[in-house]
């Protein structure tokens, strides 16, 4: 107790100290009561989980500009930001033969001038307005993104008008890109994981143009003119082979008349047609060891042909890989993680596309277990065809279901969830119908799935590693062929950048 305080109070309690005794009895109540009234959390198994989040998803306007551009409007008036995002219908698949990357260099020219603006002069309108504009180019697709705020909407709409519709193709910003991407060409012989993705695609797609390199060979990047790049954004960038994705603060009439001033002059054409041929699946379990001598680790990739986009089997694929390689607590990540201390992190993946894409699990091991982790990874693709615990299905569902609504929380995100619905042409309710489906899947759904997409007898192998390190156990698993390459056998020879 504070003498100087007793005194002044003439040895009487003070309100403080009442107050300070009071407290303490309330805490001392209520610690020897707890036991009395209840007991404490069951850990003794998990919690039970929850219903999923409903998805309301607001109205999916579907309309149309004079010009003929579609146009997929989402009003969402929570906070004053718009996303914009033009989707065309090309992408590499449309490359020509020898041209390998034009469709990405098309992508990335249209925002190095545009309208009456320099590269530089662009880039300091977007900063002034606080936007982000920006172009890329996929497979089937290439695409322009705006995202600003309410208040910049006209003067950044008019940016990305001219972007989409007026490229300038300067030949100084030509060659700069073109040196930048021979330097990346160069890095790549460096990073064992660009080896391994490109060996894995080339040789699970030997013919078609899902093997090739999207962004380009050395002969192929020098080979572009700028004639090529005009061509290819005068042949496909045109209303009818493209469709404009609003979501945000915007009213439709509002918007419409915005649009109609901007996109007037957009004018429709033929577009060239371009048919891949169709994709072989893979005949026999093949191993591939790219040498990278003195690498501390092995970049594993393991697959095979997986499915298209539109398959039936889509949603039992998506809870298949949740269990198999999706989510940290997989049977790969668990496995190769968890248990042996194999690596960082196992995963697994199906790409869906309009043709078949890949199916792939891998992960990057140290070298000492590269034959220790090739085996787990054979055992849990042969696990995987196998029957598949009520639990491990059920926690899988969940999963997926309890996650998905996550991914409509901003515009961006919902643009693009909607761009998947436009470039694969789903029904406007296949959002809300989304965890329904995933939750209905039955286990026989699911491991009809497994049997039919994975066969661990026919899969594609490529290791990128110390080839004397780590071949001996390989060869001692006995999985298949066992073929050598070397970086240049990938990449070609080193490209000389002047």
């Amino acid at each position: 107790m504070n003498t100087r305080n007793t005194q002044q109070s003439g040895g009487r309690e003070t309100a403080a100290s009442r107050a300070l005794r009071s407290i303490a009895g309330l805490v001392l109540t209520l610690c020897l009561a707890a036991p009395l009234h209840g007991q404490g959390p069951d850990r003794s198994q998990p919690p039970q989980v929850g219903a999923p989040p409903s998805l309301t998803m607001p109205l999916i306007r579907h309309l149309q500009l004079s010009g003929g551009l579609p146009v997929v409007l989402v009003e969402k008036h929570t906070v004053p930001v718009v996303q914009f995002t033009l989707i065309v219908k090309a992408g590499s698949v449309h490359d020509p033969e020898g041209k390998e990357g034009l469709a990405s260099l098309a992508a990335s020219m249209l925002m190095e001038g545009a309208g009456m603006r320099s590269s530089l002069e662009l880039a300091d309108a977007i900063d002034y307005l606080g936007a982000r504009l920006s172009a890329h180019a996929g497979m089937h697709t290439s695409s322009v993104s705006l995202y600003t705020p309410l208040s910049k909407l006209d003067s950044a709409l008019a940016l990305m008008a001219d972007v989409a519709l007026r490229p300038t193709f300067p030949q100084s910003e030509v060659e700069r890109l073109r040196k930048e991407r021979l330097t990346e060409l160069l890095q790549w012989r460096d990073e064992p994981d660009a080896l391994a993705h490109v060996a894995f695609n080339r040789l699970l797609y030997p013919d078609h143009p899902y093997g090739r390199v999207s962004f380009g060979s050395e002969r192929s990047i020098r080979a572009i003119s700028i004639g090529d790049l005009k061509t290819f954004h005068t042949s496909y960038f045109r209303p009818n082979n493209a469709t404009l994705v609003v979501v945000g603060d915007v009213q439709e009439a509002a918007l419409v008349q915005k649009l109609e001033g901007l996109f007037s002059g957009w004018r429709p054409a033929a577009i060239p047609s371009v048919k891949p041929s169709a994709v072989r699946p893979v005949a026999r379990r093949e191993i591939t060891l790219v040498d990278r001598p003195g690498s501390a680790q092995t970049v594993i990739s393991i697959g095979c042909i997986g499915a298209q986009r539109q398959t039936e089997d889509y949603y039992a694929l998506v809870v298949l890989n949740t269990i198999l390689g999706g989510s940290f607590t997989s049977r790969l990540n668990d496995n190769l993680r968890e248990r042996h201390g194999y690596t960082y992190g196992a995963r697994s993946s199906f790409s869906f596309r309009f043709q078949p894409g890949p199916f792939l699990a891998g992960a990057s091991v140290q070298t000492a277990v590269t034959d220790s982790a090739l085996f787990e990874f054979m055992r849990e693709l042969e696990g995987i065809t196998k029957s598949i615990p009520d639990s491990e299905l059920t926690k899988a569902k969940n999963y997926v279901a309890l996650s998905y609504p996550a991914d409509f929380q901003t515009v961006s995100q919902i643009a693009a969830q909607l761009e998947e619905l436009v470039v694969y042409d789903l029904p406007d309710d296949y959002f809300g119908n989304y965890v329904k489906r995933i939750l209905g899947l039955t286990r026989q759904e699911v491991e009809s799935a497994a049997k039919k997409y994975i066969n661990p007898g026919k899969m594609m192998i490529v290791l990128v590693g110390d080839r004397k390190q780590i071949e001996d156990g390989v060869r001692r698993l006995s999985l298949g062929v066992l073929r050598h390459a070397t970086v240049e056998d990938v990449l070609g020879k080193a490209p000389v950048v002047q």
